[in-house]
């Protein structure tokens, strides 16, 4: 078989196994439209997006979701709906070689900073992460907290984050945003907030 052939064979292979997964229930993504409600991470936490969003297929926990603008490598918006205490944010690996930190059933807003980390840490298997800022704020209508922070990721990029969340009768309701600090988090910052400011529990 020539060369040409060759190649023309790897690429054919190529395109069918992009088709498969393109079309794989695991693979199919969503699509939120702007200005429609919609209820997200499978709880009573529900946006009004003020422009259009992906939703990615794959689910980092029960009760989880990410959006994206540009692709999750690029920007991705979380919500963590309702997770409850002796719950993880998202689904562990290994309960037993690799467990997760949970929410605590006394938890304060206090200690949401250190439960992101610590779940970032075992989870995205990272080691430098640092939280950058942490001031109260309104979030759901009730007193919250919003925080800033910045970590290195499994390729050796620098991404920076900002979440905004409340505890509604022991449960914790968060939504994050995390970017590559270099263009992508300055670029979807205010349609972050923008989304943020929609959220409202029903």
């Amino acid at each position: 078989m020539s060369t040409v052939k060759k190649a023309l064979s790897v690429f054919s292979g190529i395109l069918m196994l992009s088709a498969l997964l393109m079309t794989s229930p695991a693979a199919a993504n969503g699509y939120r439209e702007q200005g429609k409600t919609v209820k997200v991470a499978k709880s009573n936490l529900h946006v009004t997006p003020p422009q259009d969003w992906n939703k990615l297929g794959r689910r980092p926990g029960k009760n989880a979701e990410t959006w994206t603008l540009d692709g999750e490598q690029l920007n991705d918006v979380t919500f963590y709906g309702g997770i409850a205490p002796g719950k993880p944010l998202v689904k562990e690996h290994n309960k037993k070689r690799e467990p997760l930190p949970k929410m605590k059933k006394d938890a304060l807003l206090i200690d949401v900073p250190e439960l992101l980390e610590g779940t970032y840490r075992a989870y995205k298997q990272i080691g430098i992460f640092k939280l950058a800022s942490t001031e109260p704020t309104e979030f759901l209508g009730l007193n919250g907290v919003k925080f800033t922070y910045e970590y290195v990721d499994a390729d050796n990029l620098t991404r920076l984050g900002e979440a905004r969340a409340a505890i509604v009768e022991g449960e914790l309701y968060m939504v994050t945003f995390d970017a590559p600090r270099l263009h992508y988090f300055a670029k979807g910052l205010d349609a972050f907030h923008a989304l943020v400011e929609t959220a409202k529990l029903l």
